[in-house]
């Protein structure tokens, strides 16, 4: 008997789950989320399993997702089995002509896919593409600023790319559809060329084009925390710029707070730089009050 109470209690506690929902179901209704999808999520079959419930869920709530993946360690992996040597400036990675290919076709071909094929195994539709499919971002070579012998020099990164151009007529296509639209940030040059993208920057960059309601950065952290180490929930466009000439943002969060900036001020309502970890944290940040990260907004 006590079995089944506790057992009756539990449903009751999905139940009101769910009922508290509505407003939040009601708040998202037919609104565009970008999703930049790396670190946890991608690093189990189960994690991924539950992000593609989680996606899939958002889908069927009239929520359309849009997800851009990275897969850096994916891509160390095959650059190291084929011996191609590789080295990072300022976080990015110096793309030759030779790891370039590589990243093409781990991005394109072996993450791409699997996503997708785990968005379809939970009832979704999803459909794999890159930022070459419909000239969906045009880049222009990027260049990394450096410190070196007490001036600032740039320093050529190869094919690594900064999109200057977006055309996301195809992802509104699959907006109206039941399809998920899953992005691989590898794009094309002026002159035919391709370029590796960094993730949260295509992230960004897809968002702002699309005037997104919510751009979702997934990293391995809690989200962005003031001096002390305690996480600030809710943060404005020229807090992020004052704790960042504080130096209180540092090091790998300056990237993502930059590309949040960047993405408020292309037309994106909120961003939110999310802890991937916690278990359905973009259910979490979404349809409850409860939240798993850092909001930005303009």
């Amino acid at each position: 008997m006590q079995k089944s109470t506790a057992h009756t209690r539990d449903w009751i506690a999905t139940a009101r789950t769910l009922s508290e929902a509505l407003p939040y179901l009601q708040r998202y209704d037919g609104a565009t989320i970008v999703i930049k999808l790396g670190g946890h999520a991608m690093g189990s079959e189960e994690a991924m399993a539950d992000f593609a419930r989680d996606v899939v869920l958002m889908k069927q709530c009239n929520v359309h997702p849009v997800i851009v993946h990275g897969g850096g360690p994916m891509i160390n992996e095959m650059l190291k089995r084929l011996e191609i040597k590789s080295e990072f400036v300022e976080g990015k990675r110096v793309s030759d002509a030779a790891t370039v290919e590589v990243v093409e076709m781990v991005l394109s071909g072996r993450i791409n896919k699997r996503i997708v094929q785990a968005i379809n195994a939970a009832g979704g539709k999803a459909v794999g593409l890159s930022g070459k499919d419909a000239n969906l971002m045009i880049c222009e070579k990027d260049l990394a600023s450096v410190l070196r012998d007490g001036e600032v020099v740039s320093v050529d990164l190869g094919f690594v790319g900064k999109p200057v151009e977006m055309h996301p007529e195809v992802l509104r296509t699959f907006l109206s559809s039941d399809f998920i639209p899953v992005v691989a940030p590898v794009a094309t040059g002026r002159a035919g060329e391709t370029f590796n993208v960094n993730g949260d920057t295509a992230a960004g960059a897809i968002a702002a084009a699309l005037k997104a309601d919510r751009l979702l950065l997934l990293t391995d952290v809690s989200g962005v925390k003031n001096a002390a180490g305690d996480l600030l929930t809710n943060l404005t466009a020229d807090q992020v710029r004052q704790l960042t000439e504080q130096g209180v943002i540092s090091g790998g969060m300056i990237p993502k707070t930059q590309t949040a900036l960047d993405a408020l001020d292309g037309g994106v309502r909120a961003v939110v730089i999310l802890d991937g970890r916690a278990p359905h944290a973009v259910l979490l940040e979404l349809f409850t009050a409860h939240g798993a990260g850092t909001l930005i907004k303009g």
